[in-house]
């Protein structure tokens, strides 16, 4: 993170503003860590479990792809859960400890499953209670973000989210190589007691830097239910006429500290879109008589409500964009598991691979924070360089070009199988030993560029719904970006299931067949470039009709 701010009459650090400072510091390393070890965990797990559902549960490769996909969406949905909990009921600290307790448990049950060759019911059990355990990103990057102060701490904040997805990415290259490497050359059992070893760590570094955490958001109560009183409200006087002077909406008077009576949360400024809900902050006299909050609400409670209608376009355009990333861990290894994967004697498995997506985030990340950004700022005249809305869309575009290179690799793939003739010789992972003579490392190119894909949306999602989202609201709202990559797994196991049913009618393989070489794999990346294509076209108008939030202070 960067490096300390000075402050005092001479420039200097006063004792005070040095040991914030340092306890800050420490928070964000015992957190960061924390982060790297569950996700050298997680990936350790989920990296390989194409090649799990094939060689162990003996799945053919659309069952074993749907299989991977769906799991991932519920994963993705799931942080709601844990979300929720944490702006309603525990907070954040209380939250993510239990939820590290229960991801523990998963773990376990993983490894214990793998290495007594156990029915398949025991291992989805474990699988589906990590996705519940594990579900602590949104909670735990704004429990982070919350260490820092908004009035001054902007920027070492932005850069946070930097290095917390930086920490991720260290934990995908671990698990990504390391755990997969000893799942497939070892045996499955040990390859999933490691990442269990893993998540304990994780749990011990959290916990090791509780003394550290200097600011926790009080729980604000429930979301929902603030949100179900604005729309009653504003539904039971949909006769009333909003005033033009907004100032006469109903809004609390505690103090002048800038705080609404939402505990925790900053008083939001009236904005002018969405006006229909402005009716439940207007106060007549039915109001005065018998005050209810399912009648009157105040402007920030409504503006929180508008805050999350805003959000909701910008969420349903991270949709298509996870569909297309999500093939890295699907069709990208259904294609590499035909190739060559041999240096010498020692072989690369495909999931492997998606160490050179690790490497081009953490290549991107300090590149675009010390170059780009300053670039960028000296030619837009933005403190960040780019605005968020930009960055993410930067982000749509690349992968589109990761689709691009990902079916144009199909072409020679299907070029060098008509060739050679082979159609019916099951090469890769799974057949008899025998691959096209074809280097897995051709996929590099496509690996690399949706790498670079992630530092511009992924990064800029997490900064953006936390930062738009009321202060009440944060771990819900991040939780809610991470809910468009689950509907992108949902959608592309959809895709796949549609696409091969619609193409393998009347006797032909179709698209994406169990023997690859049969198929036209080449397609389904053009489809995806196309509709990436078309999804950017359509998040340029969402950026143009958005507006930021503002708080009163």
């Amino acid at each position: 993170m960067e490096g300390v701010e000075s402050n005092g009459a001479q420039g200097g650090t006063t004792p005070r503003t040095s040991k914030r400072d340092r306890r800050i510091f420490w928070a964000g390393v015992f957190i960061l860590v924390s982060n790297c070890f569950q996700y050298t965990a997680y990936f350790g797990v989920s990296t390989n479990l194409v090649n799990y559902f094939k060689d162990r549960l003996h799945q053919g490769s659309k069952a074993a792809a749907n299989g991977v996909t769906n799991w991932q969406g519920t994963s993705s949905i799931t942080p709601l859960v844990a979300a929720f909990i944490a702006d309603a009921f525990l907070g954040r600290y209380w939250t993510i400890s239990l939820f590290l307790l229960i991801s523990v448990l998963a773990y376990v049950v993983l490894a214990v499953s793998a290495a007594a060759a156990l029915h398949a019911a025991s291992f989805y059990a474990g699988l589906y209670l990590l996705s519940l355990g594990g579900a602590l990103q949104p909670v735990l990057s704004s429990f982070g973000a919350d260490q820092f102060d908004e009035s001054d701490e902007r920027g070492r904040q932005s850069s946070f989210f930097n290095w917390f997805y930086m920490s991720i990415n260290v934990g995908s290259l671990v698990g990504g190589t390391v755990l997969v490497w000893v799942q497939s050359s070892v045996s499955w059992g040990l390859g999933y007691a490691i990442p269990a070893l893993f998540c304990v760590l994780g749990v011990a570094a959290f916990l090791a830097g509780t003394a550290t955490y200097r600011r926790h958001q009080p729980p604000g109560g429930s979301p929902l239910t603030r949100v179900a009183q604005v729309v009653v409200a504003a539904v039971r006087k949909c006769g009333v006429e909003v005033p033009d002077d907004a100032s006469a909406l109903h809004e609390c008077a505690d103090g002048d500290d800038g705080m609404s009576a939402i505990l925790g949360s900053r008083r939001l400024a009236h904005t002018d879109q969405f006006r229909f809900l402005d009716k439940a902050a207007v106060e007549t006299a039915g109001d005065k008589a018998l005050p209810s909050p399912w009648r009157l609400c105040t402007v920030t409670q409504v503006e929180e409500l508008k805050c999350v209608l805003r959000l909701l376009p910008v969420w349903a355009s991270g949709i298509i964009f996870a569909a297309a990333y999500t093939q890295m861990t699907t069709t990208f290894i259904l294609q590499g598991d035909t190739l060559d994967p041999r240096i010498g004697s020692f072989r690369v498995p495909a999931a492997v691979l998606s160490v050179f997506d690790t490497l081009s985030v953490m290549l991107w990340v300090p590149l675009y924070d010390r170059v780009v950004v300053p670039l960028a700022r000296r030619a837009t005249g933005h403190e960040r360089g780019f605005t968020q809305l930009a960055r993410m869309g930067v982000g749509l575009v690349v992968l589109t070009a990761a689709m691009l290179a990902a079916g144009t690799l199909e072409v020679a793939r299907r070029r060098v199988v008509a060739r050679g003739g082979f159609y019916d010789s099951h090469t890769g992972a799974g057949g008899d030993g025998e691959y096209l003579p074809l280097s897995i490392f051709w996929q590099v190119p496509q690996y690399v560029v949706v790498g670079a894909s992630e530092v511009f949306t992924f990064i800029g999602q997490m900064e953006f719904f936390y930062d738009q989202a009321p202060d009440a609201m944060r771990s819900l709202c991040s939780g809610l970006s991470i809910t468009s990559f689950a509907l992108g797994n949902y959608a592309s196991s959809a895709l796949v299931a549609v696409v091969a049913r619609a193409t393998a009618r009347d006797g032909r393989d179709g698209w994406i067949p169990d023997d690859i070489n049969r198929g036209h794999l080449d397609d389904f990346f053009w489809l995806l470039a196309m509709l990436c294509f078309g999804n950017f076209g359509v998040y340029l108008l969402i950026a143009r009709w958005y507006k930021y939030k503002k708080t009163v202070d």
